[in-house]
């Protein structure tokens, strides 16, 4: 997954762990479906990989989230997340959750760091070195 492609898309199944006592999904599962969907995004772009050789942390420092739908037991979902942009500290994320018909469940946005033991680490710093991994992983040794 190239830096300029940053959408993710999970789907899901409402389980009986993800239900309140009003019957339908809980407001912090879909936070708990967003975490899911960063590490997914994690994963493919080599950020995981880069944060744990670097003992980098991801944190969100700021969510929100306006719920329109419920979301019952049993009932499929996808939840499609795209990295809008980043500024000289964070990155901005948009989560958005729809039924099997299409329509938005809730939507939200959220606001992340990553950090080192120094502090945090400037997005162009982590963007660069996404770069040079994928860079990396995608050169084919030369024949000989």
């Amino acid at each position: 997954m190239r830096l300029n492609a940053l959408e993710n898309t999970l789907e899901g199944i409402v389980l009986p762990n993800d239900i309140d006592v009003n019957g339908h999904m809980n407001n912090g599962r879909f936070m708990t479906v967003c975490d899911l969907n960063r590490i997914d995004l994690f994963i493919r772009t080599g950020l995981a990989r880069i944060m744990l050789r670097r003992k980098w942390m991801p944190i969100i420092s700021y969510h929100d989230m306006s719920y329109y739908k419920s979301l019952k037991l049993g009932q499929r979902y996808r939840c499609n997340m795209s990295m809008e942009h980043w500024d000289e500290k964070y990155f901005y994320m948009r989560h958005r959750f729809t039924n099997p018909s299409g329509a938005t469940v809730a939507e939200g946005v959220s606001r992340a760091v990553i950090r080192g033991k120094d502090g945090v680490i400037p997005p162009e710093e982590v963007v660069a070195a996404v770069e040079a991994y994928q860079q990396l992983s995608t050169e084919k040794p030369s024949a000989k």
